[in-house]
Order: C-alpha cells, then sequence, then structure tokens
C-alpha cells in the first residue's frame, strides 16, 4: 500500500473523520462497554477538539481518494505528545497502513510519547509494541494505568517510549 497519503486534516476534512470517527468508536465499543446515544453516535469530546483546540492535531490517512484512517495527537503544547485516538479501516489493516501512518505523525511531532490501548484488544496489544520497538528500539516502557472515571473497567495498558532518543534493537 505504498500509495498512502498521511496529512493534517483541514476543516474541509471534518465529515469524512467523522464518519471514520463512528467506526473507530464501534471497534472500541466492543473493549469498552459503550453504547451509542439516543440519536445513534458515539460521543464525539475527542473529535471536537482534535479540529478545535490548538493542543491536538488529527490527521486523515488516504489511499487515492479513499480515507483509511485517522490518527489525533493531543498535548502539542506539553512535556509528552500523546496518540489519542487511531484507526485503520478493516479493508487496510494488516497491510503496513497502519504502522506508516504511525511513523508518520511520530515523526512530525519529535519528542516523548505515550499510547493507551486495552489488554483485551489483542491486536493493538500486538500492533502496539511492533510499532514501539520500530521506532524507539528497546526504549519503550509499558504500565497499566486506571481507566479515567471507569472503575469497573480493566486499566488501560500505556506504552510511552521518545522520538528524540534512538537506541538499537
Amino acid at each position: 500500500m505504498s500509495e498512502v497519503s498521511v496529512r493534517l486534516a483541514h476543516t474541509a476534512d471534518h465529515l469524512v473523520v467523522e464518519r471514520l470517527w463512528l467506526m473507530f468508536s464501534h471497534d472500541m465499543s466492543e473493549f469498552r462497554g459503550l453504547l451509542p446515544g439516543p440519536d445513534g453516535a458515539f460521543r464525539g469530546e475527542r473529535l471536537r477538539a482534535a479540529f478545535t483546540d490548538s493542543d491536538w492535531a488529527p490527521y486523515v490517512a488516504t489511499i487515492g481518494d479513499r480515507p483509511v484512517g485517522f490518527v489525533f495527537v493531543r498535548g502539542l503544547g506539553g512535556r509528552e505528545r500523546v496518540l489519542n485516538s487511531f484507526f485503520v479501516v478493516r479493508g487496510a489493516r494488516r497491510s503496513g497502513v497502519g504502522l506508516r501512518m504511525v511513523r508518520e505523525v511520530v515523526a512530525r511531532h519529535s519528542g516523548p510519547w505515550a499510547v493507551a490501548f486495552q489488554d483485551a484488544n489483542t491486536a493493538a496489544v500486538r500492533f502496539w509494541r511492533r510499532a514501539a520497538t520500530e521506532i524507539a528500539g528497546d526504549a519503550w516502557s509499558e504500565k497499566r494505568q486506571p481507566a479515567p472515571g471507569r472503575k469497573d473497567l480493566p486499566p488501560d495498558v500505556w506504552i510511552s517510549f521518545d522520538t528524540s532518543v534512538r537506541s538499537g534493537g
């Protein structure tokens, strides 16, 4: 999938990213026990923040003119950037698209990074450990922290790495 393009999303991309957000939210509902609201939509605070908060950056990935995923980054003005939301459509998964998205976005914001996922999401566990190793070699760490405001859920897994330091691995 060498035709993959990853770029900063603009206001004109909002509707496309919103549609991808619904698919992402549906996928994540399996691991978070979330249901859509009465209108059929999932909560969209992170989607709104990605497009309106200056501390966030939304990226969209395409193959040709077809959207295949998005990445939301928060913490641009802080010490550590957080890969807040990440999604690849099922038809493009396991093709290298996701890793390319992560590499390109992380390369645009050098420094410390963190990403959270759930142990129950076994595909995410494999993907994020591989991505961290490819980006930071053996210089990454993993820890578990309680899911904010959700004592009923298992802790989130957090992977951290720093792109300003690269060690072999």
